[in-house]
């Protein structure tokens, strides 16, 4: 048994993050990070740093939207300092990373409404924080050659929007973690309660510590359960997304070509990577549980949008690898970060696609908060043990969700019959398979708009999974709900277990 100060459980950027971040603002801490690479968000991230580029009109007519939207502003402006310390960190090993900055918004027709209406909010966004959008002609877009009945009509350049290799930027981090004397690794292992401590057990060791932050992804979920049953987090879910690298014959754009966010996902986006290939994202598809392997179907819609939306040049292409990943999401479309109620718990997760973009601020936060008993205003909207945020009516998620089922519909070239009134009847089609699915959910819980194929494919098991947190926030482990008040004290060097215990298994 080798008692330290911190277990950090979670091998994608977050953990990594938190390691690094705590590792640094106290050198004499004692620091474990736990965890092994699989299908995580991290790994298949296309790190586009965006701010504007992932407005949406619904996102910000929301108050936590607006706070989602601060939290990129304010994560935007520690990226410098925070790479280049990072950088810094890992010296000469650190490989280059492909950091950039640049990004061209495009508005084509092979989606709907949704688009048009996410431009006007990314201008009133960019003015409200003081951020540059750009009108530019469609042949001024570098590295653009759709097929003409996929062209855009329209584009803007977000000229401080950023942008790096996701897969280099996790190397550079483990490079900074390998130089730091007061981290060490271990793989997965078991993770168990003791009261107030905690035990990690791993082929490289047993490890007792005080304070534990659980980082793990879309499989957060099981491991909290796990540790205490009775703890009633916010439930995550996965969002499955798929992407290619492609080896083109030419150069790869030098910035980034991307659509709004709309179909439910993140838009079609191409972003250059540091060994010149072209990352072609993203799929989305919502699950209760993370796959480990993309879908033939994600895979066609994935080539098909690209090859016609962005550069059908690329049909040409070698195909270098194939991305999946799993983007943890918590149940209200909003991320769990902070403590839970449980002394010397911390939890970071549910960031859907925002985890890589806002690691810095994220890892920071948090490592004051364990430092210093601090609470952060930045992590404050989303304390991990909360009822499901509804910033929703029911009538207007079901109209933007059905706007989005509208917009994949389009993007699939679906072309309805000219007989009779057909795009009115898919209309009221799609808007009476979310009234259905939406009737299906439990009271007290609205269904986020980029949730819904969770909620028409896998309906019965989500409104269960609902009404269980829902019966969870009511009943005796309610009280794990309030928010302790923090005090000024010294934290313990580790913490002494008692007899009682439960255990759960990193990932």
């Amino acid at each position: 048994m080798t008692d330290v100060d911190v277990v950090v459980v979670g091998a994608g950027v977050l953990g990594g993050s938190i390691a690094y971040a705590l590792a640094c603002a106290e050198p004499g801490l004692r620091i474990v990070l736990s965890g092994r690479r699989g299908p995580g968000a991290s790994q298949a991230a296309g790190a586009m740093l965006g701010v504007l580029g992932e407005v949406t009109a619904a996102g910000v007519r929301t108050r936590h939207g607006e706070l989602r939207l601060g939290m990129a502003v304010e994560a935007a402006a520690r990226w410098p300092a925070w790479r280049r310390a990072v950088r810094d960190r890992a010296g000469t090993a650190a490989p280059p990373d492909g950091y950039g900055t640049g990004t061209y918004i495009l508005l084509n027709a092979a989606s709907g409404p949704l688009d048009e209406a996410a431009l006007e909010a990314m201008r009133a966004a960019g003015a409200r924080h003081g951020l540059a959008v750009e009108d530019s002609a469609v042949s001024d877009v570098p590295a653009y050659r759709p097929l003409d009945n996929d062209r855009a009509l329209r584009a803007v350049f977000l000229p401080q929007e950023r942008f790096l290799d996701a897969r280099r930027w996790l190397r550079t981090l483990d490079t900074a973690l390998r130089a730091l004397p007061n981290v060490r690794r271990a793989g997965a292992g078991r993770l168990r309660a003791h009261g107030t401590a905690y035990e990690l057990a791993t082929r490289e060791g047993t490890f007792r510590a005080g304070r534990v932050v659980v980082a793990a992804g879309a499989w957060s979920s099981a491991l909290l359960d796990r540790i205490d049953p009775e703890l009633a987090v916010l439930p995550v879910v996965a969002a499955e997304g798929t992407a290619v690298a492609l080896r083109p014959t030419g150069p790869a754009p030098p910035v980034v070509l991307r659509t709004p966010n709309r179909a439910y996902a993140c838009g079609l986006h191409a972003v250059p990577q540091a060994d010149g290939t072209w990352y072609l994202g993203a799929s989305a598809a919502p699950a209760l549980h993370p796959g480990d392997a993309p879908t033939a179907g994600a895979l066609r819609f994935l080539l098909d949008a690209g090859l016609g939306q962005l550069h059908h040049g690329l049909t040409g292409a070698r195909v270098s690898r194939v991305h999946h990943g799993n983007r943890p999401v918590g149940l209200d479309g909003h991320p769990l970060l902070g403590n839970p109620g449980r002394p010397g718990l911390w939890v970071a997760t549910g960031t859907h696609r925002d985890g890589l973009h806002t690691s810095p601020l994220i890892a920071q936060e948090i490592a004051t908060e364990i430092l210093h008993e601090t609470p952060s205003p930045w992590l404050a909207p989303w304390q991990p043990c909360r009822k499901p945020i509804i910033d929703w009516t029911a009538a207007d998620a079901i109209e933007e969700a059905a706007a989005h089922h509208a917009a994949l519909a389009a993007e699939s070239r679906m072309r309805p019959p000219l007989t009779g009134d057909w795009p009115g009847l898919l209309t009221d089609a799609y808007r009476t398979l979310m009234e259905q699915t939406y009737a299906r959910m439990p009271d007290g819980y609205v269904l986020p708009p980029e949730l819904a194929p969770l909620g028409y494919e896998q309906g019965p098991a989500l409104a269960s999974l609902v009404q269980s947190h829902l019966d969870r926030l009511a009943g005796r482990a309610g009280w794990r709900c309030r928010r302790r008040t923090p005090r000024r004290r010294a934290w313990p060097r580790c913490a002494t277990p008692t007899a009682s215990s439960t255990s759960a298994t990193t990932s």
